[in-house]
């Protein structure tokens, strides 16, 4: 049992138990933690356990004995002992547990402490020296404040160390540094489309790999703006601390985006798509920030250029529009309305040209729109289909094309949402409801018992999905480009429905584009461009001496080779 006050000495005092079934791993460097990149003999000791969690960020991973394992103990202990003698391994311990029995707590061998603040400065860090702590940070947020370490294994100690602390008069709060699991991008059971999920007793997996991209990228730093019907900031997803920024009623001229009319729900569903912050819904970037842009004018208005040059203005990285012309019917595809065209007015085409040219610093907005539900080619609608925006399809919880989703050469890919049932043209019922995203709070939300709904869909959740996910390459690479960007898009594409898809002999389907979205893969691939990118710059960069130099040496070896030969 180990002990820790917040709030000083008369602050709560919480109790942590001693895990007998679990053991943490740190390693030195902080690539994937996982067992593939130990030596055989820890390999086989952590066969007789699973991966309980990750704290990637810190190279942190916990693993947790199987059910099957009959002396937890014994194989805990085996474990650490193994796991200490790897050359990488920094640490290998014990796991705390809250008094729930199920709650990780990591322990650092650091230590917050404040003094009192008539102590002078030199009486503190005497105190901290007589305890072997080494300063690590002095935060200027409070006076008398110190993060300090211990010396190297002091391990459990630690808490000894902090408790005794506390207790002398001169110290006002002290508590070591305790790692929990960041609760900000919780991913809820029914989002089959971010992870893979048991939805009704049956197993999906058409998800998109979002939850290992959160992993890399989370979309810190980026802004999403969406041009929808109106938001509902208010919010418990949207109404954190610099999650909004430059909200804007277009039609009005206000800065309240907020829905006006009974019927506006579809920008706060869109909205949390893409950037839910995880309090109960994850959106594909949980860390990007919102630009909500209310739209209620009719298509082809000034107020709809107006929304793109605002958002363009005002630092948007990505804009997603989950609108467009008056869709067909998908259920009668040979209905005349399906041979309508609706073209791209000048107005809209030049302010979507100004956020692609100069928006981002020069680097340009990527622009996302839904392709549309009318079971109709994308050609006849000239907003979608766009050469300069990314049209996003809708595939289904079987990695299939929904039933309703438009098609074409345009489409650039495919995101997961909802599907239905349709008889006449031989297309099953889905495995969900659709997708599971923030609803309008109350009543007049499309669930009126929840601030959330499991059924949206359409393209318009498929296009903000996408948005999502850019947002993440954006943030793991911000140097991207709008057409960068995009390719990265097609180059990692999954193939889905390799049989039905139709996949030309560029890997194109007029159904899902470049295949349905794989975020793990997109960032990765814009991690990787850094790297190709700063070598590229390494070499452009070096002087022309050692250039010289070595070409030379590349000559010599080329001529020994021929020598040898």
């Amino acid at each position: 049992m180990y002990t820790y006050t917040f709030g000083g000495k008369n602050g709560k005092k919480h109790i942590l138990h001693e895990s007998n079934d679990m053991v943490v791993v740190r390693l030195k460097t902080i690539p994937d933690p996982s067992a593939s990149d130990f030596q055989g003999t820890s390999r086989n000791v952590l066969r007789n356990f699973n991966l309980e969690t990750e704290f990637p960020e810190a190279g942190i991973a916990v693993y947790k004995a199987r059910a099957s394992v009959k002396n937890k103990l014994l194989t805990r202990d085996n474990a650490r002992l193994s796991l200490k003698k790897e050359a990488g391994v920094r640490f290998a311990g014990r796991v705390l547990v809250e008094e729930d029995g199920r709650t990780i707590v990591l322990y650092t061998e650091n230590i917050f402490i404040k003094f009192m603040d008539s102590v002078k400065a030199e009486v503190c860090e005497k105190t901290l020296k007589r305890f072997k702590l080494t300063i690590k940070q002095k935060p200027d947020y409070a006076p008398n404040t110190y993060f300090a370490s211990t010396p190297e294994n002091t391990g459990l100690e630690v808490f000894k160390i902090a408790e005794k602390l506390l207790s002398m008069k001169e110290v006002e709060l002290c508590h070591p540094e305790l790692i929990r699991k960041k609760a900000l991008k919780i991913i809820h059971p029914l989002q089959w489309h971010l992870r893979p999920a048991v939805i009704n007793g049956r197993k999906v997996e058409a998800d998109v790999k979002a939850e290992k991209a959160q992993k890399l990228s989370a979309g810190k730093n980026i802004i999403i703006a969406l041009i929808d019907d109106g938001f509902d900031i208010d919010h418990p997803e949207f109404c954190r601390k610099g999650k909004v920024v430059f909200p804007k009623d277009i039609s009005s001229g206000s800065k309240d985006p907020r829905p006006r009319y009974s019927h506006e729900n579809h920008g706060t569903a869109c909205a949390g798509v893409a950037t839910a912050s995880g309090i109960n819904a994850s959106g594909v970037a949980p860390e990007a920030a919102l630009m909500p842009v209310r739209l209620s004018s009719s298509l082809g208005s000034i107020a709809e250029a107006n929304a793109f040059k605002w958002a363009a203005d005002n630092g948007a990285d990505i804009i997603s529009c989950s609108w467009g012309p008056v869709d067909g019917d998908w259920s009668n595809p040979k209905d005349p309305s399906h041979t309508t065209f609706t073209d791209l007015p000048d107005s809209t085409r030049l302010a979507m040209d100004f956020a692609i040219s100069r928006g981002r610093k020069g680097k340009g907005c990527i622009i996302t729109f839904a392709a549309g539900n009318g079971n109709e080619d994308i050609k006849y609608d000239g907003y979608a289909s766009y050469d300069k925006v990314m049209a996003v399809a809708a595939c289904n919880d079987t990695d299939r094309r929904s039933v309703y989703s438009d098609y074409g050469k345009s489409v650039w890919c495919s995101f997961p949402s909802s599907d239905l049932e349709y008889a006449p043209f031989h297309h099953p019922g889905p495995l969900t409801n659709g997708i599971y995203t923030t609803d309008r709070m109350g009543e007049e939300g499309y669930n009126p018992l929840s601030d959330y709904t499991d059924d949206f869909g359409g393209t318009s959740s498929s296009c903000p999905g996408a948005a999502g996910t850019v947002a993440l390459m954006l943030s793991a690479n911000p140097d991207l480009t709008w057409k960068q960007a995009r390719e990265i898009i097609k180059d990692t594409c999954e193939k889905i429905d390799e049989a039905g898809g139709k996949y030309d002999s560029h890997g194109h389907s007029k159904y899902y584009g470049y295949g349905k979205v794989n975020a793990e893969k997109a960032v990765r691939k814009a991690l990787e461009l850094i790297s190709k990118n700063s070598l590229k710059e390494r070499r452009n960069n070096r002087p022309a001496a050692a250039e010289k130099k070595h070409t030379a040496a590349k000559i010599k070896i080329v001529k020994n080779r021929k020598e040898t030969v």
